[in-house]
Protein backbone atom coordinates (compact mmCIF):
# COMPACT_ATOMS: atom_id res chain seq x y z
CA UNK A 1 0.00 0.00 0.00
CA UNK A 2 2.93 1.92 0.43
CA UNK A 3 3.86 1.82 -2.49
CA UNK A 4 1.13 2.91 -4.19
CA UNK A 5 0.75 6.57 -2.12
CA UNK A 6 1.18 9.87 -3.84
CA UNK A 7 4.70 10.59 -3.25
CA UNK A 8 3.63 13.91 -1.73
CA UNK A 9 2.23 12.20 1.35
CA UNK A 10 5.20 9.52 1.47
CA UNK A 11 7.25 12.67 2.23
CA UNK A 12 5.05 14.09 4.76
CA UNK A 13 4.85 10.61 6.69
CA UNK A 14 8.51 10.23 6.49
CA UNK A 15 8.83 14.15 7.39
CA UNK A 16 6.47 13.86 10.56
CA UNK A 17 8.21 10.32 11.89
CA UNK A 18 12.01 11.78 11.49
CA UNK A 19 11.14 14.72 13.20
CA UNK A 20 9.54 12.75 16.31
CA UNK A 21 12.60 10.59 16.55
CA UNK A 22 14.61 13.93 16.49
CA UNK A 23 12.61 14.56 19.70
CA UNK A 24 13.35 11.87 21.19
CA UNK A 25 17.13 11.95 20.72
CA UNK A 26 17.49 15.56 21.45
CA UNK A 27 14.61 16.19 24.37
CA UNK A 28 12.26 19.51 24.37
CA UNK A 29 14.88 21.85 25.28
CA UNK A 30 17.08 21.48 21.95
CA UNK A 31 13.54 21.14 19.49
CA UNK A 32 11.94 24.03 21.63
CA UNK A 33 13.08 26.57 18.49
CA UNK A 34 10.93 24.90 16.47
CA UNK A 35 7.57 24.63 18.52
CA UNK A 36 5.30 27.64 18.32
CA UNK A 37 5.60 30.09 20.69
CA UNK A 38 3.11 32.77 22.00
CA UNK A 39 3.56 36.32 20.41
CA UNK A 40 5.66 37.92 23.22
CA UNK A 41 7.04 35.10 24.91
CA UNK A 42 10.50 34.79 26.07
CA UNK A 43 12.46 37.55 28.10
CA UNK A 44 15.25 38.33 25.81
CA UNK A 45 16.96 37.48 22.55
CA UNK A 46 18.26 34.18 23.92
CA UNK A 47 15.34 32.77 25.39
CA UNK A 48 14.21 28.97 24.03
CA UNK A 49 10.24 30.08 24.38
CA UNK A 50 10.13 32.57 22.15
CA UNK A 51 7.98 32.90 18.52
CA UNK A 52 10.22 32.71 15.68
CA UNK A 53 8.96 32.76 11.91
CA UNK A 54 9.85 29.71 10.97
CA UNK A 55 7.87 28.45 13.78
CA UNK A 56 4.74 29.12 11.66
CA UNK A 57 5.23 25.47 9.70
CA UNK A 58 8.07 23.72 11.64
CA UNK A 59 5.48 22.98 14.64
CA UNK A 60 3.35 21.07 12.25
CA UNK A 61 5.48 18.40 11.92
CA UNK A 62 6.56 17.62 15.78
CA UNK A 63 4.26 16.23 18.10
CA UNK A 64 3.40 15.96 21.57
CA UNK A 65 3.43 11.59 22.18
CA UNK A 66 3.23 8.54 19.82
CA UNK A 67 0.01 8.31 19.78
CA UNK A 68 -0.63 12.08 18.31
CA UNK A 69 1.54 11.13 15.63
CA UNK A 70 0.22 8.37 15.06
CA UNK A 71 -3.51 9.44 14.38
CA UNK A 72 -2.59 12.17 12.71
CA UNK A 73 -0.48 10.37 10.10
CA UNK A 74 -3.61 7.67 9.75
CA UNK A 75 -5.79 10.71 8.78
CA UNK A 76 -3.48 11.86 6.54
CA UNK A 77 -3.49 8.66 5.04
CA UNK A 78 -6.96 8.59 4.87
CA UNK A 79 -8.26 11.81 3.78
CA UNK A 80 -5.00 13.10 2.34
CA UNK A 81 -4.11 10.49 -0.40
CA UNK A 82 -7.90 10.98 -2.04
CA UNK A 83 -7.21 14.41 -2.19
CA UNK A 84 -3.33 13.94 -4.03
CA UNK A 85 -4.92 12.15 -5.99
CA UNK A 86 -7.31 14.85 -7.48
CA UNK A 87 -5.79 17.60 -6.96
CA UNK A 88 -2.40 16.70 -8.01
CA UNK A 89 0.62 16.69 -5.27
CA UNK A 90 1.75 20.55 -5.97
CA UNK A 91 -1.56 21.61 -5.38
CA UNK A 92 -2.31 19.31 -2.26
CA UNK A 93 0.80 20.42 -0.50
CA UNK A 94 -0.03 24.15 -1.02
CA UNK A 95 -2.85 23.51 0.64
CA UNK A 96 -1.69 21.53 3.62
CA UNK A 97 1.00 24.19 4.45
CA UNK A 98 -1.48 27.07 4.42
CA UNK A 99 -3.70 24.67 6.73
CA UNK A 100 -0.73 24.67 8.78
CA UNK A 101 0.09 28.08 8.62
CA UNK A 102 -3.73 29.20 9.12
CA UNK A 103 -4.05 26.97 12.43
CA UNK A 104 -0.96 28.98 13.35
CA UNK A 105 -2.02 32.25 13.03
CA UNK A 106 -5.12 31.11 14.87
CA UNK A 107 -3.10 30.03 17.64
CA UNK A 108 -0.90 33.26 17.90
CA UNK A 109 -4.52 34.90 18.48
CA UNK A 110 -5.64 32.57 21.07
CA UNK A 111 -2.02 32.55 23.02
CA UNK A 112 -2.16 36.28 23.04
CA UNK A 113 -5.54 36.55 24.40
CA UNK A 114 -4.03 33.81 27.02
CA UNK A 115 -1.24 35.73 27.88
CA UNK A 116 -2.59 38.79 28.06
CA UNK A 117 -5.26 37.45 30.90
CA UNK A 118 -2.62 36.23 32.95
CA UNK A 119 -2.01 33.19 31.64
CA UNK A 120 1.45 31.26 31.02
CA UNK A 121 3.09 31.18 27.84
CA UNK A 122 2.80 27.10 26.37
CA UNK A 123 4.00 26.05 23.00
CA UNK A 124 2.13 24.48 20.58
CA UNK A 125 3.10 21.22 18.11
CA UNK A 126 1.30 18.64 15.68
CA UNK A 127 -0.02 18.22 12.49
CA UNK A 128 -3.59 18.29 13.44
CA UNK A 129 -3.96 22.01 11.94
CA UNK A 130 -3.33 20.66 8.48
CA UNK A 131 -4.80 17.56 9.19
CA UNK A 132 -8.21 19.18 10.05
CA UNK A 133 -8.06 20.92 6.93
CA UNK A 134 -7.74 18.05 5.24
CA UNK A 135 -10.94 16.99 6.75
CA UNK A 136 -12.86 19.55 5.30
CA UNK A 137 -11.52 19.58 2.00
CA UNK A 138 -12.43 16.05 1.70
CA UNK A 139 -15.96 16.79 3.40
CA UNK A 140 -16.32 18.83 0.64
CA UNK A 141 -15.37 16.90 -2.19
CA UNK A 142 -16.13 13.96 -1.05
CA UNK A 143 -19.59 14.75 0.94
CA UNK A 144 -21.32 11.37 0.21
CA UNK A 145 -18.33 9.35 0.72
CA UNK A 146 -19.24 6.97 3.97
CA UNK A 147 -16.50 6.87 6.36
CA UNK A 148 -15.95 5.11 9.66
CA UNK A 149 -14.74 7.24 12.69
CA UNK A 150 -12.24 5.29 15.21
CA UNK A 151 -14.02 6.22 18.61
CA UNK A 152 -16.80 5.46 18.30
CA UNK A 153 -16.97 3.36 15.43
CA UNK A 154 -19.78 4.74 14.09
CA UNK A 155 -20.38 5.15 9.75
CA UNK A 156 -21.41 8.26 8.59
CA UNK A 157 -20.67 10.85 5.60
CA UNK A 158 -18.14 12.56 4.71
CA UNK A 159 -19.81 15.48 5.18
CA UNK A 160 -21.56 14.85 8.56
CA UNK A 161 -18.37 13.95 9.69
CA UNK A 162 -16.49 17.50 8.84
CA UNK A 163 -19.81 18.83 10.61
CA UNK A 164 -19.72 16.83 13.54
CA UNK A 165 -15.80 17.36 14.44
CA UNK A 166 -16.16 21.24 14.04
CA UNK A 167 -19.05 21.28 16.29
CA UNK A 168 -17.13 19.49 18.50
CA UNK A 169 -14.15 21.35 18.33
CA UNK A 170 -16.32 24.60 18.49
CA UNK A 171 -17.79 23.34 22.12
CA UNK A 172 -14.37 21.88 23.25
CA UNK A 173 -12.66 25.41 22.78
CA UNK A 174 -15.02 27.62 24.27
CA UNK A 175 -15.85 25.31 26.99
CA UNK A 176 -11.74 24.44 28.06
CA UNK A 177 -13.24 20.93 28.75
CA UNK A 178 -10.29 19.46 27.60
CA UNK A 179 -7.27 21.12 28.23
CA UNK A 180 -4.06 21.09 26.49
CA UNK A 181 -4.99 20.61 23.22
CA UNK A 182 -4.99 23.56 20.72
CA UNK A 183 -8.90 23.21 19.45
CA UNK A 184 -9.10 26.73 18.03
CA UNK A 185 -5.38 25.85 15.58
CA UNK A 186 -7.97 23.05 14.36
CA UNK A 187 -10.72 24.96 13.82
CA UNK A 188 -8.49 27.48 12.02
CA UNK A 189 -6.74 24.37 9.47
CA UNK A 190 -10.54 24.52 8.81
CA UNK A 191 -11.23 27.94 8.31
CA UNK A 192 -8.10 28.81 6.01
CA UNK A 193 -9.02 25.09 4.13
CA UNK A 194 -12.71 26.75 2.64
CA UNK A 195 -10.96 29.72 2.35
CA UNK A 196 -8.53 28.23 0.05
CA UNK A 197 -10.67 26.24 -1.95
CA UNK A 198 -13.44 29.22 -1.92
CA UNK A 199 -10.30 31.19 -3.71
CA UNK A 200 -9.48 28.34 -6.03
CA UNK A 201 -13.03 27.84 -7.12
CA UNK A 202 -13.59 31.44 -7.64
CA UNK A 203 -16.48 32.01 -4.73
CA UNK A 204 -17.14 34.76 -2.41
CA UNK A 205 -15.53 36.17 -0.83
CA UNK A 206 -12.78 36.18 -3.76
CA UNK A 207 -15.26 37.07 -6.45
CA UNK A 208 -17.65 35.02 -8.30
CA UNK A 209 -17.49 33.76 -12.00
CA UNK A 210 -19.12 34.98 -14.38
CA UNK A 211 -21.60 32.96 -16.19
CA UNK A 212 -21.41 32.20 -19.85
CA UNK A 213 -22.69 34.61 -21.97
CA UNK A 214 -25.81 33.36 -23.95
CA UNK A 215 -25.76 32.88 -28.03
CA UNK A 216 -28.16 34.60 -29.79
CA UNK A 217 -30.00 32.80 -32.15
CA UNK A 218 -31.00 34.67 -35.48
Amino acid sequence: MFSNLPRVIKALLIANGLVFLLQQVLGDFAMAPLMLWPLGSGSDASAVSQFLPWQLLTYGFMHGSFAHLLFNMLALLMFGAPLAHTWGERRFLTFFLVCVLGAAVCQLAVGAWTMSEGGAAYPTVGASGGVFGLLLAYGMLFPHQRVMLLIPPIPMKARTLVIVYGLAELMLGFTGWQPGVAHFAHLGGMLFGWLLIRYWRGQPPFGRRRPPRPRIVR
